[in-house]
């Protein structure tokens, strides 16, 4: 599992991964409505990852921990 942070950009949310200095747009969640947020996250690079889904979206920026999916 990797600590990644999550921010606010310009319209999207911004997936970055401070051990391998990896920053990229997230363009879908498995779950983005109020009351269920996470799960399988696609980067526009490709990669997936699994992010705990939580019971409200959070408030950004947000660290927390993601594994590859």
């Amino acid at each position: 599992m990797a600590n990644v942070m999550l921010r606010q950009e310009d319209g999207y949310i911004s997936f970055y991964i401070p051990k391998k200095d990896v920053e990229e747009k997230i363009i879908s969640l498995e779950f983005d409505s109020p009351d269920r947020w996470g799960g399988r996250v696609s980067l526009a690079n490709g990669s997936a990852y699994y992010i705990e889904p939580l019971s409200a979206p959070p408030k950004l920026p947000l660290t927390m921990r993601a594994r590859r999916a």
